[in-house]
């Protein structure tokens, strides 16, 4: 039986990796696949992980028929035995049904990846109807870390190093850049008190702490 797999977890847990190295497994074995991804961090039609590893997608637009798309690139004598979507957490929810239909209606497999909530903890409109409609959903075992050593389990926007709450659900950037705005993964303490690895450094040179002296 075909499946519609959601593979989930924060920033920085491998899920890129993994999605390629399905890529590798099956198109080794002879099998053809499809890969969509969004706003990947290597810019339009690519799938990237951190490690270095990359290959080329369709990029996914708003309003596209993923169902449409696949079942024209089939009638054409295009080869699809599997699907891959990857930051599907950007997919739109109309998206995710195609995708759905796709297992039902064509008989394929297809592997969703994706984080499940925002900056805010708010879960994306694309990882919410992946966890309705989802014959099964995988949390990955490669566990990111917050700066404190605890397991990250949040995803936070950062700008300067300071944590933000407000603003645009998606605004593309990475986990440990310097750039304007970026992402950095934490536990939940460490998110609901909004301190990020550089706020925590700032806050350990202040000298309004003051030291703890042993009896």
């Amino acid at each position: 039986m075909s499946e519609l797999v959601f593979f989930s977890g924060t920033m920085d847990c491998g899920k890129s990796t993994l999605a390629l190295q399905i890529e590798h497994n099956r198109s080794a074995r002879g099998l053809a696949g499809m890969i969509f991804t969004r706003d990947d961090r290597e810019g339009e039609g690519k799938l990237s992980s951190r490690l270095g590893l990359v290959t080329d997608a369709v990029e996914v637009e708003d309003g596209m028929d993923l169902y449409g798309y696949i079942v024209d690139h089939l009638s054409r004598g295009g080869r699809a035995d599997y699907v891959i979507a990857d930051e599907a957490q950007f997919l739109a929810p109309v998206q995710i049904d195609q995708l759905a239909r796709v297992v039902d209606d064509l008989g394929l497999d297809v592997y969703a990846f994706g984080i499940t909530t925002d900056f805010r903890s708010k879960l994306f409109p694309g990882s919410q109807r992946l966890v309705e409609l989802a014959d099964r959903v995988e949390v990955l075992q490669v566990e990111a870390l917050c700066w404190c050593g605890a397991r990250a389990t949040h995803n936070a926007r950062t700008i300067g190093g300071e944590m933000v709450v407000e603003g645009a659900q998606v605004v593309v950037g990475d986990v440990n850049q310097a750039d304007a705005v970026g992402y950095e993964v934490l536990c939940r303490r460490h998110h609901r008190r909004r301190m990020t690895a550089a706020s925590a450094r700032a806050a350990a040179l202040s000298p309004d702490v003051l030291p703890v002296h042993q009896a």
